[in-house]
């Protein structure tokens, strides 16, 4: 589920069903780190028995996704046509972390309708 903010991630975590939010594309360009760490506990506080894992967009800045691992952030995004994205993903496996070479399929919850379809794309196999 795409979230570009705490009232997103209050949408899809509410329901009570396992779910992953994922930042907006290139959110690591446009709202940084801190700002995704600090949203997600804010969410993950309101809602503890919610099921949810994140993932953060870090598009095709390395550093950005350094950053976010030095924070503590453990599942990104690079572009994997970065030239640096083996060396991100080595830093990545040796932290623990999963770095994703593209955004699952997921809900943008800034598109038209689709908190009209949340509930079935929570019932969604897999």
């Amino acid at each position: 589920m795409i979230v570009h903010g705490l009232a997103d991630a209050r949408v899809a975590l509410a329901p009570g069903r396992p779910v992953l939010l994922v930042s907006g594309p290139g959110a690591a360009l446009y709202a940084g780190c801190g700002w995704w760490q600090a949203m997600i506990a804010a969410a993950r506080a309101e809602f503890p028995a919610t099921e949810a894992d994140d993932l953060f967009d870090c598009a095709d800045a390395p550093g950005r996704a350094l950053e976010a691992l030095r924070l503590g952030l453990r599942n990104l995004v690079l572009d994997p046509e970065c030239p640096a994205f083996p060396s991100v993903q080595r830093v990545a496996a040796c932290l623990g972390a999963r770095l994703l070479s593209r955004v699952p399929a997921a809900l943008d919850l800034a598109e038209p309708g689709a908190k009209r379809r949340l509930a079935a794309w929570l019932e969604r196999p897999g």
